[in-house]
């Protein structure tokens, strides 16, 4: 199985990806806003764009479904409980689902919700796992709920579904804020020596360039993994004054949802 992120280099910051079987060229295009550049970059690797997954419902991910079904017949997959937002879906995927590509591609489907209430991530499991994860969990940083989200189911979703998964797995996220996150996790725990580092290695790269992160890496970087952190509570005691000297988990990833709302 091969997982190739596109990058459109749009006013959003999108990735697209292709995950595409090797031995049959079959491929899954991922919220395939520039569908033009997905279409393209799979016939230049030889290979047949035949499904469409939405991650979840916002023009941003879906934008390009009617374009690249019309090019290529591809099959529509989304959220089972996303059908009001999303046209002409073709399966609704629900939590244990596998979707099944050529003879290489298995990817788990987890309900994940948070950015919004029918949100899916694709975990491949294999010698590195990989995690699709659209924009419920970003590097170094987590989704907004600002459009049909629920920052407590958030909450549930980065705890009991993330918190489960090996430190190996690689993070595909639905965009590149990884700078502008680091920095925020930087303001809220300022002796965090490994967000300095990869922040100083990133120069001027943009997402063409952006490095993967992993979740063990994350459990590092990114803040709203990071809740038990004496710094983060005592910073965030000061920004949220009636927040208790030992706050539970999900008051500070609440109150840190809420301050990156208007950081």
């Amino acid at each position: 199985m091969i997982i190739e992120r596109l990058w459109p280099d749009n006013a959003w910051r999108n990735y697209h990806y292709l995950v595409a079987c090797e031995e049959t060229g079959e491929a899954l295009a991922v919220d395939p806003l520039d569908w033009p550049l997905c279409l393209a970059r799979a016939r230049e690797r030889g290979w047949t764009i035949t499904h469409i997954l939405n991650t979840h419902e916002h023009r941003d991910h879906t934008g390009g479904n009617e374009g690249l079904r019309a090019a290529t017949g591809a099959r529509l997959l989304a959220h089972g409980g996303a059908g009001a937002h999303i046209a002409g879906i073709d399966r609704g995927l629900h939590e244990g689902d596998v979707i099944r590509l050529g003879r290489s591609v298995e990817l788990q489907c987890l309900d994940t919700p948070g950015h919004t209430r029918a949100h899916l991530c694709l975990l491949a499991h294999g010698d590195v796992p990989a995690l699709i994860c659209g924009d419920t969990l970003f590097n170094a940083g987590a989704g907004n709920c600002h459009n049909g989200g629920n920052p407590e189911l958030l909450f549930e979703t980065f705890t009991r579904r993330f918190g489960a998964l090996p430190d190996a797995t690689v993070v595909h996220p639905g965009h590149d804020y990884l700078a502008r996150n680091l920095a925020f996790t930087l303001d809220r725990e300022p002796d965090n020596t490994a967000a300095q580092a990869l922040l100083a290695s990133l120069g001027t790269s943009d997402g063409a360039t952006a490095p993967e992160t992993t979740l063990g890496l994350e459990r590092r970087i990114n803040t709203f993994f990071r809740l038990r952190e004496p710094q983060i509570i005592e910073r965030l005691r000061a920004a949220f004054p009636t927040l208790p000297p030992q706050p539970d988990a999900k008051s500070v990833f609440l109150h840190l949802r809420e301050l990156r709302n208007r950081w």
